[in-house]
């Protein structure tokens, strides 16, 4: 019995071998695919620190160019702000001269038949600028005359 004995154990010893190297191919296969899954990480991990740098450049690059446009943006609004204030100025200018030409229309009329607001016919049109302009530019070429300027 004790050779029965011996070669049960010897069997047993055998079969968990047998099963510890079939464990082990099995291990050693998920550590090949492990390890290649490493590589592929690596790789991964390469790109994206790769396009990380890219895009942080363009980053960059945008904030350059912000900052450009920022600068130009801002002298054009200086500058059509001064434009602004120019083109006040002369309009009030220009309304000022209107209403010197319209002192001067207004006193170049015949002075036999001065038409006010109340004395006009009711239908009666306002004068026209270019009767404005050549009531004006009569009464400068009458003052030239004089020797007085309008």
């Amino acid at each position: 019995m004790s050779h029965v004995l011996g070669v049960a154990i010897e069997s047993l010893v055998a079969v968990l071998l047998l099963l510890t190297i079939a464990y082990c191919m099995l291990l050693n296969s998920r550590l090949k695919r492990l390890k290649a899954d490493e590589q592929s990480l690596k790789a991964t991990i390469s790109e994206l620190i790769t396009a990380t740098e890219i895009a942080e450049r363009a980053i960059g690059g945008l904030k350059h160019t912000v900052r450009d446009v920022n600068q130009n943006l801002g002298s054009q609004i200086t500058a059509a702000e001064q434009l602004t204030q120019q083109l006040k100025n002369q309009l009030a200018e220009g309304d000022a001269v209107i209403r010197r030409l319209s002192k001067i229309a207004i006193a170049a009329r015949p002075a036999a038949a001065p038409e006010t607001a109340a004395t006009k016919a009711p239908g009666a049109k306002p004068a026209s600028a270019k009767d404005l302009a050549a009531a004006a530019q009569a009464f400068s070429d009458r003052r030239r005359t004089d020797g007085l300027a309008a």
